[in-house]
């Protein structure tokens, strides 16, 4: 699942393209759990509308409009959002994935799981969401409406403190991997990035959250800030479907210690990696680093 950085790399990306650009005409596919405004609906608030700003909170993203209505993004677990033209493997099936090399990739063309195009009164590029397992979800919220999915959100990890980690700590008995993954608690860390970041702060994946102390809680955050910025220098991570609006992968997975490395020698003491799951996820973790 596109975690934080993944999103953020999108939002950057996205921007430039989407600001200050008038929505001309608006694609859809048939209404399905997808759609969290129905297709009609949906087509009706957005066409004639313009862009003023992208933001982003954990893993959504919110597009405000001239209207003062806005669009919220989600990806899902599979969920891709790129601009027309885009070249990738990941954007085709598995079929053509296997029998075409990069040269001969074509550029994507919307197929059925392009639940959502947008074009513009300027002409190209359109905008494209695609999600192969709809898990993803575009909702149009009316001015002034809120929306439950963005209100329960905790801090955006980015700006999350100890402070606010080891209070939600204190009343916890859950592991401190699951506590991390809370989007109520702190918003925008997935399952990669939280392996990674309790790497850096050598603290276990299994310890009890009450048991964590402040210190090692500032620690935890200030090391997850740390992936989480490298990650999106890196253009987030392409480990599954992934991919960034320009087609191109992300490259952090080439840097990670720990995540899905089960077995393999830890960099910082060739003790071999763990894996143990957490709550029906996977964490993984040296045992030698980690305490």
């Amino acid at each position: 699942m596109p975690e934080l950085p993944e999103v953020e790399v999108t939002r950057r990306a996205v921007a430039p393209r989407l600001v200050g650009r008038r929505i001309a005409h608006v694609r859809t596919t048939a209404p399905s759990y997808f759609f969290l405004t129905p297709p009609a609906r949906l087509k009706k608030a957005l066409t004639g509308r313009s862009v003023v700003r992208l933001d982003r909170h954990g893993k959504y993203l919110v597009a405000l409009l001239d209207d003062d209505t806005r669009l919220l993004l989600h990806l899902g677990m599979t969920g891709q959002l790129f601009a027309a033209g885009a070249r990738s493997v990941r954007l085709l099936s598995a079929e053509r994935r296997s029998t075409l090399g990069p040269d001969a990739q074509p550029a994507f063309r919307p197929d059925a799981h392009t639940h959502l195009t947008l074009e513009f009164a300027d002409g190209p590029p359109a905008l494209y969401f695609r999600d192969i397992r709809k898990f993803g979800k575009c909702a149009w919220l009316r001015r002034g409406e809120t929306d439950a999915r963005l209100d329960k959100l905790g801090v955006d990890a980015l700006v999350a403190t100890g402070a606010e980690l080891h209070a939600a700590a204190l009343r916890r008995s859950t592991p401190i991997k699951s506590l991390l993954l809370e989007q109520s608690v702190i918003a925008g860390i997935g399952n990669i990035y939280a392996d990674e970041a309790l790497f850096f702060a050598k603290i276990r994946p299994t310890r009890v959250a009450r048991r964590v102390t402040r210190v090692e809680c500032a620690a935890i955050v200030r090391a997850a800030r740390r992936v989480l910025e490298r990650a999106i220098v890196r253009g987030g991570s392409s480990i599954d479907d992934f991919v960034r609006p320009d087609g191109s992968d992300g490259q952090y997975q080439t840097e990670r210690k720990v995540y899905a490395r089960e077995g393999e020698p830890c960099s910082r003491c060739k003790t071999p990696i763990e894996r143990v799951v957490i709550g029906q996820r996977s964490a993984h973790y040296c045992p030698s680093c980690q305490r």
